[in-house]
C-alpha cells in the first residue's frame, strides 16, 4: 500500500496499514536550532521524512513567505497590511482594509484565478504541483489559505469590530461574508478541476480555553458559508480536511455537520479524553501533537508516554487517526527527536 493510499484509508476509516505521521519545521526554527541540527533530525527519521534529500531543507532552498520577513510590511491581495518583528514567524495585521463601512464603496476582493488570498497562485503553478503529485504518487492535497473565512473577516474589519458587527446584525456584514465566500468558492472550483485527493480548509477558531466566537454567532454567520463553499467537495466525495488550533470542543457538532472527513486539532488544549469522547468515531482525527507543554517542559520519556497515550486512546485498527508535529522553540532538540521517534514507533501499533 502506498503512503497516499494509506493516508486516504486513515482519513476515511478504511483500515489503513499504519498511522500516517508527518512533521515540518517553521522558518523560525532555523536561527534557533541551526540547519545542521535540523538536517540530522531529518536524516535520522526516514519514516516521518521519507523523501528527504541531504541539503534540501537549508533556508536558502526554502520559499520565504512575505508575512514572515522581519520588519518589512506586506500588503496582501485583500488590502490588509501584515508586519512581524520575529524573522520566520507570520505576523499580524496592522492596517485593516475595511476599518469603516464607508471603505466598502471602493473595495473589491481579489481574483481567485490569480491568488489564494495571501500569495499569488497562478494556473501554471497549480497545474505543475498537481502533475508533480501524480508523477510521484504523492497525496494531492490543495488548501484554502489559512484563516479563509472568520479570520479573513477579522483581518478586514478588526476582531472586536467584527464581533460587534455580528452581535448587532449589521446588514452590510452579510454582503462582506458573501464576498469572502464567493472568493473561496472560486478557489475551490479551481481545485476541483485538478481532481484532488484532499481539499483543506484551515482556520483557527479557538483560544486556549474555548472558541474565538460563540457557537451561536458561528452558526449565524460562519457555518452557513462553510456549508455552501464545501458543498461541491462533499458532492464529489473528495476528502474534506478541516483544521483549527485552540479549544474548539463547543464547535465540534457544527464542524461535524459541515461534513468534513477529518479534522486537524490540538491534543492538550482540547484534552485527549475529550477528543476520545466527543470526536473519535465521528471525524478522523489528524492530531496536532503538543508544542506548548510536554514537548517543551517535559523529558524525552514524558514525550514518548504522551504520544503513546494519544495513539492508544484515539487510534483504532479501522483508522481515523494520523499524527502531525510541528516543533517550535524553545522545545529542546532531544524532545523533538523523542517526539519523532515515538511517532515512528507507535505508527505501527495495530499493524
Amino acid at each position: 500500500m502506498t503512503s497516499r493510499e494509506n493516508t486516504l484509508r486513515a482519513y476515511r476509516r478504511q483500515r489503513p496499514d499504519w498511522i500516517p505521521v508527518t512533521s515540518g519545521f517553521p522558518a523560525v526554527c532555523w536561527d534557533y536550532y541551526g540547519p545542521e541540527a535540523l538536517e540530522e533530525v531529518h536524516l535520522s527519521h526516514r519514516v516521518v521524512f521519507p523523501g528527504y534529500r541531504r541539503g534540501s531543507i537549508y533556508p536558502d532552498n526554502l520559499p520565504i513567505l512575505p508575512q514572515t520577513v522581519k520588519d518589512v510590511p506586506y500588503t496582501d491581495p485583500w488590502g490588509c497590511v501584515w508586519e512581524t518583528h520575529v524573522a520566520g514567524m507570520v505576523g499580524s495585521v496592522t492596517r485593516r482594509a475595511l476599518p469603516t463601512w464607508a471603505d466598502m464603496e471602493s473595495f473589491s476582493p481579489p481574483d481567485p484565478a490569480d491568488t489564494d488570498g495571501i500569495m499569488p497562485l497562478g494556473r501554471e503553478a497549480l497545474e505543475r504541483y498537481a502533475a508533480e503529485c501524480r508523477g510521484t504518487g504523492a497525496l494531492l492535497a490543495v488548501s484554502l489559505a489559512h484563516g479563509h473565512t472568520f479570520l479573513r473577516l477579522a483581518d478586514l474589519r478588526g476582531f472586536e469590530v467584527l464581533l460587534l458587527d455580528m452581535v448587532d446584525e449589521e446588514p452590510r456584514l452579510e454582503r462582506l461574508v458573501r464576498l469572502v465566500e464567493e472568493f473561496n468558492r472560486g478557489l475551490i472550483a479551481r481545485f476541483l478541476a485538478l481532481d484532488p485527493d484532499v481539499v483543506m480548509i484551515p482556520e483557527d477558531l479557538g483560544t486556549q480555553t474555548g472558541p474565538l466566537v460563540s457557537p451561536a454567532l458561528f452558526r449565524r454567520w460562519i457555518k452557513p458559508s462553510y456549508l455552501r463553499m464545501t458543498a461541491p467537495v462533499r458532492a464529489r466525495g473528495i476528502v474534506l480536511h478541516q483544521h483549527s488550533d485552540g479549544c474548539i470542543l463547543d464547535l465540534i457538532d457544527d464542524l461535524v455537520e459541515v461534513g468534513g472527513d477529518v479534522i486537524n486539532l490540538q491534543d492538550l488544549v482540547n484534552g485527549v479524553d475529550n477528543l476520545k469522547r466527543v470526536v473519535k468515531g465521528r471525524l478522523a482525527i489528524d492530531l496536532d501533537i503538543d508544542r506548548q507543554e510536554i514537548t517543551v517542559k517535559g523529558t524525552p520519556r514524558d514525550v514518548d508516554e504522551h504520544i503513546r497515550r494519544c495513539v492508544m486512546e484515539l487510534g483504532s485498527p479501522e483508522g481515523g487517526l494520523s499524527l502531525c508535529y510541528q516543533p517550535w522553540p524553545p522545545a529542546p532538540i532531544e524532545n523533538i527527536r523523542a517526539a519523532l521517534d515515538a511517532m515512528e514507533k507507535y505508527s505501527r501499533w495495530y499493524s
